[in-house]
């Protein structure tokens, strides 16, 4: 069961959202950050985050018969990181757009898997929230993409920061519902 898979790798969760926090920490605390550092930055967080995606995805593969989802999650943040590292001069509206497309990306299929287990957990919305958020971040961008640098810089460190919050409170839901599941099982009929 789907449910069950997550539940079982909840920690992945969590240390996403720690990173995507992590990320959107320094983010604010250094909003005049030169452009090139903020690609850097950008490009280590989504290969990081990419992993994590294709390791949950693979860990799963023969119990899971969507875990392939995973993978092209975590497949399109390492592709997108390694654009950033090999052109690092990117202009600031290129580099809004590759956000954008990488927010979008992933928030519609975190959205898809959230309808998909609607049936099977409780508190699915949490995953459709980030899912949802990372679709409007993302449109935003593409709405407003001469915002200026220091502007987007504040706009991806909020987003990445309420990002990581809502990734670890689904971690931590999974977690106590696998507890609650393991309990049940448990108990003598």
């Amino acid at each position: 069961m789907a449910a069950d898979t997550l539940a079982r790798n909840w920690w992945l969760f969590a240390i996403r959202g720690v990173l995507a926090i992590l990320f959107g920490v320094l983010a604010l605390l250094w909003p005049a950050i030169t452009l090139v550092v903020l690609v850097l930055m950008f490009g280590a967080y989504v290969i990081a985050d990419g992993v994590l995606a294709i390791a949950s995805g693979l860990r799963n593969r023969k119990s899971e018969p969507r875990w392939w989802t995973l993978v092209l999650e975590g497949l399109a943040g390492i592709a997108l990181g390694v654009v950033t590292f090999l052109w690092p001069e990117t202009t600031a509206v290129v580099l809004v757009y590759l956000i954008a497309a990488w927010a979008v990306v992933t928030g519609v299929l975190e959205t898809v898997e959230a309808i998909r287990l609607r049936k099977e957990i409780r508190g699915e919305g949490w995953l459709a929230l980030g899912g949802i958020l990372s679709v409007v971040f993302g449109l935003l961008l593409v709405l407003f993409p001469g915002a200026g640098a220091i502007s987007v810089v504040w706009l991806i460190g909020a987003y990445a920061i309420v990002f990581g919050i809502v990734v670890i409170v689904l971690a931590f839901r999974l977690r106590r519902w696998r507890a609650t599941r393991e309990d049940a099982m448990a108990q003598p009929a």
